[in-house]
């Protein structure tokens, strides 16, 4: 009975990328929204992770992240990807303001069989997620408001050996001078652990 219940509750390989994937796009939807890239009309309210998370609209949006996300989550389930980096940039200088990173760590016995089957329940690695996403909200509190209009872009930080999609293209680390950084929550499926940074433009 107690191993019945365990690989009910238990989540595999698979299923942990899908959570991964989930959190990075309501992330860096939460950041478009708080962050004020996009005007607040632009998003609609959804229900994920017991909480209320503003979702963007616009399908140029979506047409963008959900096929780096769907790229990200193969990459994952091969243990290529080391982070990703949200970086957000001064539309008319080009100047990085912001920089999101995403990091990974490959936890377990590093089996990329997609059947492979964590120890942790679903309900408490929901929870660990809920309370980073609800800390994304909270920082617009304290960081510097960016007073100009900005773009985002992701970059994605693979091993050597992946084969990039062809409309993708190499590019040099995004660095911010004066920058000071936070470190957020992280959270763990017992498969896969993820720390969130955030750095920004420090006003001195």
């Amino acid at each position: 009975m107690a191993t019945k219940q365990q690989s009910q509750n238990a989540i595999t390989l698979k299923g942990s990328a899908k959570l991964v994937m989930d959190y990075l796009n309501f992330g860096i939807n939460s950041i478009l929204f708080q962050r004020g890239i996009y005007p607040p009309e632009s998003f609609k309210t959804e229900e994920h992770f017991g909480l209320s998370i503003l979702v963007s609209t616009d399908s140029k949006i979506q047409q963008f992240l959900q096929p780096v996300l769907n790229q990200m989550k193969d990459w994952l389930l091969e243990q290529k990807i080391q982070k990703m980096s949200m970086v957000i940039s001064n539309v008319n200088t080009k100047e990085v303001m912001e920089r999101w990173d995403f990091k990974l760590q490959y936890e377990g016995t590093g089996d990329s069989n997609p059947d492979s089957v964590g120890n942790k329940e679903l309900t408490t690695i929901q929870k660990e997620i809920r309370d980073v996403l609800r800390q994304i909200c909270s920082t617009v509190s304290f960081l510097p408001l960016l007073d100009c209009p900005c773009a985002f872009d992701l970059q994605i930080y693979t091993k050597p050996d992946v084969d990039v999609p062809q409309e993708w293209s190499e590019t040099a680390p995004s660095y911010i001078a004066n920058s000071q950084e936070l470190q957020l929550r992280s959270f763990s499926t017992s498969l896969h652990k993820m720390d969130t940074i955030v750095s920004y433009k420090a006003d001195f």
